[in-house]
């Protein structure tokens, strides 16, 4: 399921989680932390994959298509409190 948002609302839920939700949800996911971060606007194309974020220039940052909102959804269970972070050292 795609959905479409804007860059800085992207940006703004992306810097709202708390520390180690990136490795949270990539180890959750079986993603590679890098592309979780790229699925967040990083370009760590090297260590990461593309995983179908499509922008287009435009107010509020630019639009930008999600082609799969798996990512996007985990990320607002953990600001809701339903899902948990993991602690790492």
């Amino acid at each position: 399921m795609s959905t479409t948002i804007t860059f800085n609302q992207l940006r703004k839920l992306k810097d709202s989680l708390p520390n180690g939700s990136m490795r949270t949800i990539a180890d959750e996911l079986h993603l590679n932390v890098e592309t979780v971060r790229n699925y967040f606007g990083g370009k760590n194309y090297d260590r990461g994959k593309s995983v179908g974020f499509h922008i287009e220039p435009g107010p509020d940052g630019g639009i930008v298509e999600l082609d799969d909102t798996t990512i996007l959804e985990y990320a607002k269970d953990i600001l809701e409190g339903k899902k948990h972070v993991h602690q790492y050292n």
